[in-house]
């Protein structure tokens, strides 16, 4: 049992039984039992709560991380809020009478009714507070998208920042609130009523109405929850207008096929590097990376050579951020649907670069350390090219870890950088063409996971994290430009994301003046790109959606038209959606409802 909730309820029994003995005028058994449980409620959550809001313990619901001085603390807290508790039972028996009539069916609803609007209030406000603190900018239409996509092989971390948060928060004032407002104490002072509980029922309705009030208020700023409108209400036909259909678009593909190697860098941002070359930090976090970035292509956002894609609607979490650079699309809220798969598949009207390749004689394989069932990644490669997932249940069912394994949110890179080039391996061995497609996690927030190979020369341990992980990929591309098939593979490196680990940017005194933009590179592309000017790779204003064109160019694919889905072959030079239409104008439009995305590629009925 967690050693913290024991020792709040031993100091709740011990308030309970002082409060019976010398407090109560009732001593009969229900009474007993009633004050029992109403000490237990209060005093564990009071506890708990001064280990939340003042001791800020790392951990109060679980026990790992935690010291003996964190023991000893929480048991003086305890302590503590059971002398109050005593003192508050102390000055009721002097000063306050209960109100022995019979409560009126409408006061008791008007409590029911202040109690439940003032828990929903607490509801949207701590679940704003805890977004924000937990995943940075995170917008209305994402927040529908992920509710309605699996959960399935999330990390446990994240329940348990939850459970921390969020529920506790909301449970605590409620409860607090409920007893205040069920209460049928007045207060007398000196023979003169000076709070009835007609007045108590009123102020505890004015406090829940405003609180909810505030709360919605908060969320709709915090959340951009209007996004959540405009997806669902208001119409636009400009993602209809702008895109071309990849099933009706010519795509000739070399004589010689070339393989593709595409690495999802989790949270990898251009911040990381040092300020001299454009990055926020003083130090380089990933002096190997930009060594390797100059013999590739990177597409940036600014003069300097290191940059990325701006951050666009339905774009900014790992799920979308696949979703976009292999459809051409943002990933944006089903609408007409209540899902983001149905019995054809995940986005069964998109045609994809996995859908393409397939149709190619290609050999194809996704490896993440999760559960490709978060988000619902495994039904999307499987019904989009038949693509094998070599996840972590695969890895389970294969035997290549324990069945009870579960390091991170499955298994960490440095085993996922060994079965890749096992995988690569055999994908090569087929004679076919391969497309190989990966995913990092060690740098997912929070604090990211430190290998225990690492390094430590940072004083943060998301720096320290990000410092080994670069390094690591650095050194499996070596390993990729060793092999024999080398020469005909073009690899593809870009951060999945901007990062949420806000503590991270809190910590090096990051500001808003700065553009974060996602780390991009291309390695070994195919001859008739391998060399753009810097008018084609600087100052481009660009998004997550034009990679779909830009990678098949880079395999040394025609494309007709030099556009796919809403995305911009960006080799070719033309004009992306956001230089010719502006970025601000496509987030706004894209943010609302799409007629060709519901029909065409959600498929809703």
């Amino acid at each position: 049992m967690n050693m913290f909730i024991l020792l709040a309820t031993l100091v709740a029994f011990i308030t309970a039984a002082i409060d019976i003995k010398f407090f109560s005028s009732e001593k009969g058994g229900k009474n007993c039992i009633l004050k029992t449980l109403k000490n237990l409620v209060l005093v564990d959550f009071l506890s708990l709560g001064a280990a939340k809001y003042i001791l800020r313990l790392p951990h109060f619901l679980i026990t790992e991380g935690c010291e003996a001085k964190h023991y000893i603390l929480f048991c003086v807290a305890s302590i503590i809020v059971g002398a109050v508790m005593l003192a508050i039972y102390a000055f009721e028996k002097k000063y306050c009478v209960r109100e022995e009539e019979k409560s009126k069916k409408g006061a008791i609803a008007l409590k029911v009714i202040s109690t439940v609007l003032f828990f929903i209030g607490c509801v949207l406000f701590f679940a704003t507070i805890w977004t924000g603190d937990t995943f940075g900018k995170l917008t209305g239409d994402q927040i529908v998208v992920n509710m309605l996509s699996p959960a399935e092989g999330s990390d446990t971390s994240t329940y348990i920042t939850v459970a921390e948060g969020p529920v506790f928060s909301t449970l605590l004032f409620t409860i607090i609130f409920a007893f205040i407002d069920f209460s049928k104490l007045k207060l007398i002072i000196k023979n003169k009523t000076l709070i009835a509980d007609k007045a108590k029922r009123i102020c505890c309705f004015v406090l829940s109405v405003a609180v909810l009030i505030g709360a919605f208020s908060f969320g709709y700023t915090k959340c951009t929850l209007y996004k959540i409108y405009n997806g669902y209400f208001v119409e636009s036909t400009v993602l209809d207008d702008i895109y071309v259909n990849p099933r009706e678009t010519k795509i000739t593909f070399p004589e010689k096929k070339r393989n593709l190697i595409h690495i999802y860098l989790e949270s990898l941002e251009n911040s990381y590097f040092s300020k001299d070359i454009g990055g926020f930090m003083e130090m380089n976090l990933m002096p190997e990376l930009e060594q390797l970035s100059y013999s590739g292509v990177v597409f940036s956002n600014n003069e300097g050579f290191f940059g990325g894609p701006l951050e666009a609607t339905g774009t900014q979490w790992s799920c979308a951020s696949m979703v976009n650079q292999t459809t051409g699309l943002p990933m944006k809220m089903p609408a007409e649907t209540d899902s983001y798969a149905n019995d054809e598949g995940f986005l069964p009207g998109a045609y994809t670069i996995n859908d393409i390749l397939h149709d190619q004689g290609y050999e194809q394989t996704l490896m993440i350390g999760a559960d490709a069932a978060f988000g619902g990644l495994d039904t999307y490669y499987t019904t989009h090219g038949d693509v094998k997932v070599f996840d972590y249940s695969y890895a389970k069912e294969n035997g290549l870890i324990p069945e009870d394994y579960l390091v991170w949110w499955g298994y960490e890179d440095d085993k996922l950088y060994e079965f890749a080039k096992e995988e690569i391996t055999r994908l090569y061995e087929t004679g076919k063409p391969f497309n190989f497609a990966m995913e990092t996690a060690d740098t997912h927030m929070p604090n990211g996971y430190l290998s225990e190979n690492a390094e430590t020369p940072y004083d943060n341990q998301y720096a320290n994290v990000i410092a080994y992980s670069t390094s690591q990929a650095v050194e499996f591309i070596k390993w990729i430009q060793a092999q024999p098939f080398y020469e005909d593979t073009t690899i593809v490196i870009i951060g999945d994301h901007i990062s949420m680990e806000t503590n991270f940017f809190k910590h090096y005194g990051f500001t808003d003046d700065y553009l974060r933009t996602q780390y991009n590179c291309i390695i070994n592309p195919a001859p008739s790109v391998a060399n753009p000017s810097e008018k084609v790779t600087r100052n481009r204003k660009w998004s997550n959606w034009d990679y779909f064109p830009t990678i098949l160019a880079a395999m040394g694919c025609e494309i007709e038209g030099d556009r796919l889905g809403v995305g911009t072959n960006l080799f070719s030079g033309k004009e992306t959606i956001f230089e010719e239409k502006g970025v601000d104008y496509i987030n706004k439009e894209f943010e609302k409802k799409s007629p060709l995305y519901n029909k065409e590629i959600f498929k809703a009925e």
